[in-house]
């Protein structure tokens, strides 16, 4: 079966960290683009970080540019979001994105929720 399964979200205060993961099973991550979505309350899902698949270069959201890490182990099959200095307004769920290098194949997570409050 195949599944994407994000963990690590809670509650945390302004200033903050948290990592998030994501784990692969029923397909192997190493030829997939991944990305980190989230999806704010009233907002439109928006591309937070996203990681290449052979190269691993990656690129940010201008928001988060500094503050988030984006960084894959193929080796465990997973990808990981760390969020430094977290800021109320990266509130959102987080959902984790695999699109496939050589074709339109794609999966997603179920989300995890990342609440910044004091």
């Amino acid at each position: 079966q195949v599944q994407l399964v994000e963990s690590g979200g809670g509650l945390v205060q302004p200033g903050g960290s948290l990592r998030l993961s994501c784990a692969a099973s029923g397909f192997s991550l190493s030829r997939y683009a991944m990305s980190w979505y989230r999806q704010a309350p009233g907002k439109e899902r928006e591309l937070v970080a996203g990681i290449t698949s052979v190269r691993g270069r990656t690129n940010y959201v201008d928001s988060v540019q500094g503050r988030f890490t984006i960084s894959r182990d193929n080796a465990k099959n997973t990808v990981y979001l760390q969020m430094n200095g977290l800021k109320p307004e990266d509130t959102a769920v987080y959902y984790c994105n695999a699109q496939y290098d050589l074709g339109p194949r794609a999966y997603w997570g179920q989300g995890t929720q990342v609440t910044v409050s004091s």
